[in-house]
């Protein structure tokens, strides 16, 4: 199993969710987050004053799928949340030894 961590521009998220839908995931965990990248913040004009955004508002999404699914899952998130402007985010990939389902006692892959 993997745990895909994906980092988005907020507004790409109804886009993302439905295609993951699409493709069968039923599970995944939404954070709101602030960073920045190579993109390095912005400057805004508010009242007349103009001050830099260093922190831009991003969303973190964790995804746990089989590694059978790691692939299209993470060419379905790239096609899905993709503007084509710098900022686009990231998607990290990490080794799940277990997942255990609190209610059934199911581990492993039955626990997705």
């Amino acid at each position: 199993m993997k745990l895909l961590i994906a980092i988005v521009k907020p507004f790409k998220l109804d886009d993302v969710r439905e295609a993951l839908a699409s493709m069968g995931i039923q599970g995944l965990t939404v954070t709101e987050i602030k960073g920045f990248g190579r993109q390095k913040g912005h400057a805004e004009l508010y009242r007349g004053a103009e001050y830099i955004v260093d922190f831009l508002p991003k969303l973190k999404l964790e995804i746990v799928t089989d590694d059978e699914q790691v692939e299209e899952v993470i060419s379905t998130i790239c096609q899905s949340a993709e503007t084509g402007k710098i900022g686009d985010g990231k998607i990290f990939v990490l080794n799940i030894e277990n997942a255990v389902r609190i209610r059934t006692g199911e581990t492993g892959s039955d626990a997705l």
